[in-house]
């Protein structure tokens, strides 16, 4: 009876899967024929203007460049989509401008920077990525795009997953951190979270992964800058994050300003069709990045006429901005520089997206003035935001249990980023209001209450360099300058310091000191702050540093001043009350570094899956290895570092066999216990070594991590799976598979601090 109800369920879901699958044929053929027939009606013109993607410029460009005659390139059929047109109101205007006025009534498709949050923001993708929580980051991009599409917006270009290892980088701050596995689940569950199960419900929007390709590895952390690397890095080391998005079902690609093997990715053909569209498979539509295709005769291969053609035949839809498909195409077509099918085919991509979305059913289907009244800025998502951001904290450094801190006594609140409300959002958040933010003062009196007396004092400018502060304030304040001198202030703090009992130092970096065109060669912390930190840390208080940021600092003299230190990242919205809450106890910290924190500037790139070289570095550190002379090899903070308010003990790993052959998964399993006062959270971390390959291979890569809960005495056993797929890398030959002999299996609590089995597996 039993093996009978067995067979019948396999059957049932052997036929829904066949119903599901007959469907989305049909939906797929219901597409075609529509697209098809639409353009049969579409003059060369009108084909060519659905590639132009323009901006009115209202918000905040991405560059110096802003459309012009926008209106009557609507009109005429001559747009594909804007951007940078944020709220209900001016969405419907010129939506409605579009259906009432072109010939063929094609809708526009509106997208957006919604990079951490829409107008409720939450922690800058950096912070996020250190929450190692999938369910809250998926969570993080759900919320966003249910308020953004409430405003009217369908589109957003986001997520950014370029690996970065180079924290000079400031566009570190946009994406998850140094490591493919890791940004690859984060970019998995930002697609999902984004686009939802249906593209055409008027809460989902369309997703555009971010910057195709290899961004991150900019020379010098200069942004823009041009990239070189082998394949088998980019296979193994910097691809993954965006095929993974790809796999997810991303429904359009970001091309990137760098070049890759000689060639501008916005041109570059291999990058674009062969390995894109040819080898993942992708069937969305790739968009330029801002002006990107005419910057590539800066590059140096062609003028506008020539880039362009280059672009489309390379596999290039929409042009962001530059207008160089719009002006030039029709001529290269002439010349036979481009063919029809070329320029149909990036029709085609373009009007099936806007098909998705279900656009030709409700141009106006995002519009509507009452969710938008529902869903933005709403108390609940406001809680939501608080949440979330308090788990992205990162605690550094905990002596004497200073934290958490009494709901009583005296606090002396000090530092340029204690009460200030313009850098809580962090960089890339266009569409919020910094003025609706939470700063760290007002967070505190709110979680503290009335039996904490909290004495604020500035203490010190973020900066005190007025060319800087010009540099950094390109979109309104962020470096606000006092009029008093820095040793009038420091005097003050010091005042607020003598009647305390312990001491709060909000420091960092202004939201824009990180993020696009913010590279720096300088990775600490402002002079200005240095001078306030060290007056503090000589009063002999209790001094707990709170580090704002958007990319690894070097902090060195600060850990060594601090009894504790917590990153915050830029927190968002929600920011003063979320770190208020983790600093007094209401929330364990549990957050884990996904970049690694240098010593000193001299380090970097500096990050945990290196390579052994021929001499590495030993105990004794002789002369002849691959050693500095001036620091030591290792980090600062490694890693998926990061404290709690209580400890974690780890037991010895067992593993289900220690001789596996082909395709066998084996199970690696470790007890973690909560051997401290507070209940907590832990993120459990797996990693393995290839200790012998055909080509080198990393001394560990991350292939697994749970973040598990434990009350304070309680132990858990977490196990992870793992088969030769967790095995498999990109050889020479960049043929994709693994290969037998020693592994190292490695779980622990960080990259540095991990127990180890070994595996001998055969084929």
């Amino acid at each position: 009876m039993k093996r009978n109800i067995l067979l019948i369920a396999v059957f049932v879901l052997s036929q829904f899967a066949t119903m599901q699958a007959q469907d989305a044929k049909s939906d797929s053929y219901r597409m075609k024929g529509y697209v098809d027939a639409l353009m049969k009606k579409m003059t060369l013109d009108e084909k060519i203007g659905q590639l132009n993607l323009i901006t009115p410029g209202s918000g905040i460009p991405t560059g110096s460049v802003v459309s012009t005659d926008v209106e009557n390139k609507i009109k005429q059929g001559k747009v594909g989509g804007l951007f940078g047109v944020i709220g209900v109101d001016k969405i419907k205007q010129a939506q409605k401008l579009c259906m009432d006025n072109s010939r063929l009534k094609i809708p526009l498709i509106f997208g957006s920077d919604v990079i951490h949050g829409y107008k409720t923001t939450v922690p800058i993708p950096l912070g996020l990525s250190a929450s190692w929580d999938m369910k809250l980051i998926e969570h993080s991009a759900r919320e966003a795009a249910i308020e953004a599409t409430a405003d009217g917006l369908c589109w957003t270009f986001s997520p950014m997953v370029d690996i970065a290892r180079d924290p000079r980088w400031g566009r570190i701050a946009e994406g998850a951190g140094e490591d493919p596995y890791l940004g690859s689940q984060i970019a998995k569950a930002m697609v999902k979270g984004y686009q939802g199960d249906d593209l055409s419900k008027n809460n989902t929007m369309m997703s555009c992964v971010k910057h195709f390709a290899l961004y991150g590895a900019s020379e010098a952390g200069r942004d823009y800058n041009t990239t070189d690397m082998s394949r088998v890095r980019m296979y193994n080391e910097y691809l993954p994050p965006y095929k993974a998005a790809v796999d997810a079902g991303v429904g359009s690609v970001m091309s990137s300003f760098n070049e890759i093997e000689g060639i501008p990715a916005t041109g570059n053909k291999w990058l674009l069709t062969d390995l894109l569209r040819n080898q993942w498979g992708f069937k969305g539509f790739v968009v330029s990045d801002y002006t990107s295709v005419n910057e590539m005769i800066n590059h140096g291969v062609g003028d506008l006429q020539t880039v362009s053609a280059m672009s489309l035949r390379a596999g290039l839809d929409m042009d962001m901005v530059g207008e160089g498909f719009l002006t030039t195409l029709k001529k290269s077509l002439r010349e036979g520089k481009v063919t029809q099918k070329q320029i149909d085919d990036a029709c085609r991509r373009i009007l099936e997206a806007k098909y998705k979305l279900g656009l030709f059913d409700d141009p106006y289907r995002y519009i509507s003035e009452e969710r938008m009244k529902q869903e933005v800025l709403s108390a609940a998502r406001r809680k939501a935001a608080r949440d979330l951001a308090a788990h992205t904290f990162v605690l550094l450094k905990n002596n004497n249990e200073t934290l958490p801190l009494k709901k009583s006594g005296t606090i002396a609140l000090i530092g340029p980023l204690a009460n200030d409300k313009s850098n809580m959002l962090g960089t890339w958040a266009v569409s919020g209001d910094p003025q609706m933010s939470i700063p760290v003062l007002e967070g505190m009196k709110n979680v503290g209450g009335s039996s904490v007396n909290i004495i604020y004092a500035k203490g010190a400018n973020i900066s005190d360099d007025t060319l800087f502060a010009k540099k950094i304030n390109v979109f309104g304040t962020r470096i606000d300058i006092d009029k008093r001198s820095p040793e009038e202030m420091l005097t003050e703090a010091l005042n607020a310091v003598n009647q305390a009992d312990v001491i709060v130092a909000v420091v960092g970096e202004a939201s824009e000191m990180s993020g696009e065109a913010s590279s720096r060669t300088d990775i600490t912390i402002p002079e200005s702050q240095k001078i306030l930190i060290n007056a503090l840390s000589k009063t002999g208080k209790p001094l707990v540093l709170v580090v704002m940021t958007g990319r690894p600092l070097a902090l060195t003299q600060e850990n060594s001043l601090a009894t504790s230190m917590i990153v915050t990242w830029h927190a968002g919205i929600e920011a003063g009350n979320a770190i208020a809450d983790v600093l007094f106890g209401n929330y364990n910290p549990s957050g884990k570094l996904s970049a690694t924190f240098p010593r000193n500037l001299g380090q970097v790139p500096i990050f945990y899956n290196h390579k052994n070289t021929g001499r590495p570095s030993g105990p004794n550190s002789p002369k002849f290895q691959s050693n500095y002379l001036d620091a030591p090899n290792t980090p600062l903070f490694p890693f998926g570092y990061g404290l709690s308010y209580t400890s974690f003990s780890y037991g010895d790993i067992s593993i289900s066999k220690t001789n596996p052959k082909g395709n066998e998964k084996i199970t690696a399993s470790i007890t973690v216990t909560n051997t401290g006062k507070y209940d907590g959270e832990e993120v459990v971390q797996l990693y393995i070594r290839d200790v012998v390959g055909t080509n080198t291979r990393p001394l560990k890569e991350l292939k697994g991590f749970q973040k598990i809960n434990l009350k304070t005495g309680e132990s858990k056993t977490v196990s992870f799976s793992i088969s030769p797929a967790d095995l498999k890398f990109y050889n020479h030959n960049l043929k994709y598979d693994w290969e037998p002999g020693e592994f190292h299996i490695m779980i622990g609590g960080n990259s540095d601090d991990v127990k180890m089995v070994k595996v001998n597996w055969a084929k």
